[in-house]
């Protein structure tokens, strides 16, 4: 086991040129980030072996084209089950737990947010020609332009994006441009005709398909016809969906127009899983994300595994990668496919799986820390409303509940839906991961759970951490 000591002394990584770089010409990147999208919710198959790893109502046939030209990961995950964590993680490569970030909403004065190496800067850094530039929802403390990028249309939230806390969130609006889905697709495209003889980074971070739920007409009249799914049953999110999808197909034009299919990876992903029903706070037997349990708001798997989907130069198409990815892995993934040869990562959680990308889909991502690492310190009265945090190494994942120290043990190539516990009949394990969590939490500075605790807007140097315990 990686002592303490090594664990935050040695994550200084350098990533070194590798067989990963194809060209001397650096490549483009699109990033499409999309908000509350589960693993099952396009018809994209995500797991070849599993029929239900795609929805059997909403149809998304331009993502089906990327996939068939690229290469899906079957156990891709997000870095929280909510929106703000995740996406620090994505720009950072660092855990929500290691930033103390760990719910929408709370105080970031802690987080030096222009110091810390990021998409943008890192890219520039390895070709002072990138430019970068950010449309959509932004959900990060800051500005896009203090983290690096050139281009962007502000620190959006949900309310840009026609977000209202309230009961008429899972009521569909009829509207021309849903969860401004065009819009931003027009921004991308007037960037990429403008800017496509510089090597770019462009991402696309969609508030759909987040409630409220928003759909044109004819999609959702589609949708009303259309037989309903076995669980996705919802005609206007089904709607809402298609439209994301007609968007994401006017981009991947828009690439092929301009003669950039050669050189520009195309990247789809959710920031985490989807709602686990609409509405959300209604009681249900089965999750929107099923065969996965639960969904966004938890660290089971309906709320951290996500679909991510990845085409580009030299990528074997039609592939599927079993592989556990995070969205800590993207950063240095990307430096990696643009050819770096001395970018510096500091205290990341993330580890390069260009590899993965690259042909090789069984290659273990090595990264600085023991697994993938999930930190849901609080009470949420929607979803599990018990405080926990969760690890997952190999086909293993540990739940360990803070209110009594309750674990769960699960073996993921066998069990995808967690209804087997395994804790009390695989001892050996649960103590293994529950070891290996507890000292990355401490190693962190993690913020502790405490009864009474209000974590929005309370600044992290009077909430308590792991390592103040010992």
């Amino acid at each position: 086991m990686m002592n303490r000591k090594h664990l935050s002394n040695l994550i200084l990584l350098s990533f070194l040129l590798s067989s990963c770089v194809d060209k001397v010409e650096s490549p483009n990147f699109i990033f499409i980030l999309v908000d509350d999208q589960g693993w099952n919710g396009t018809s994209v198959q995500m797991m070849n072996s599993d029929t239900l790893s795609k929805s059997d109502y909403h149809e998304t046939p331009n993502l089906e084209k990327l996939a068939s030209n690229g290469i899906k990961f079957s156990n891709a995950y997000s870095a929280a089950p909510v929106c703000a964590p995740s996406r620090y993680s994505i720009q950072f490569s660092k855990t929500p737990a290691r930033l103390s970030l760990i719910r929408v909403g709370m105080n970031s004065d802690h987080i030096d947010h222009e110091g810390m190496m990021s998409i943008p800067k890192a890219l520039k850094e390895i070709n002072s020609d990138y430019v970068t530039a950010h449309f959509g929802k932004w959900g990060i403390g800051s500005s896009p332009e203090l983290v690096g990028y050139d281009f962007s249309d502000g620190p959006n939230q949900n309310r840009e994006g026609g977000f209202v806390n309230d009961t008429s969130q899972w009521n569909c609006e009829v509207k021309e441009d849903p969860k401004h889905i065009f819009n931003l697709s027009e921004k991308a495209v007037n960037f990429l005709n403008e800017n496509s003889k510089n090597p770019f980074y462009l991402q696309i971070s969609h508030y759909a398909v987040h409630s409220n739920i928003q759909a044109r007409e004819q999609s959702l009249n589609k949708y009303e016809l259309k037989e309903k799914g076995s669980q996705q049953i919802n005609p206007g999110f089904a709607a809402m969906t298609e439209d994301l999808d007609e968007g994401l197909g006017l981009i991947i034009d828009k690439v092929q127009e301009l003669g950039l299919d050669d050189n520009t990876y195309i990247i789809y992903m959710s920031d985490n899983g989807s709602v686990p029903n609409i509405p959300g706070a209604k009681k249900y037997d089965l999750s929107y994300n099923y065969p996965l349990q639960r969904g966004k708001w938890d660290a089971m798997e309906g709320g951290v595994r996500v679909p991510l989907i990845i085409s580009g130069p030299n990528i074997k198409e039609g592939i599927e990668s079993a592989v556990p990815v995070s969205g800590s892995d993207i950063l240095p993934t990307l430096i990696d496919l643009a050819g770096s040869s001395n970018i510096e990562l500091h205290e990341i959680d993330g580890g390069s799986f260009c590899s993965v990308i690259k042909g090789n889909e069984n290659h273990e991502v090595e990264r600085g820390v023991e697994g993938l690492f999930f930190h849901v310190p609080y009470r949420n009265g929607i979803a599990l409303k018990r405080p926990h945090s969760a690890v997952r190494k190999g086909d293993f994942k540990l739940i360990k509940f803070h209110d009594n120290h309750e674990l769960q043990l699960y073996n993921l190539e066998e069990d995808i839906s967690e209804s087997n516990n395994l804790a009390k009949f695989n001892i050996e394990k649960a103590d293994e991961l529950e070891n290996i969590l507890d000292e990355y939490l401490k190693d962190v500075h993690a913020p502790r759970w405490q009864e009474g605790i209000t974590w929005k807007g309370t600044p992290v140097d009077i909430i308590n951490s792991f390592h103040e315990f010992e």
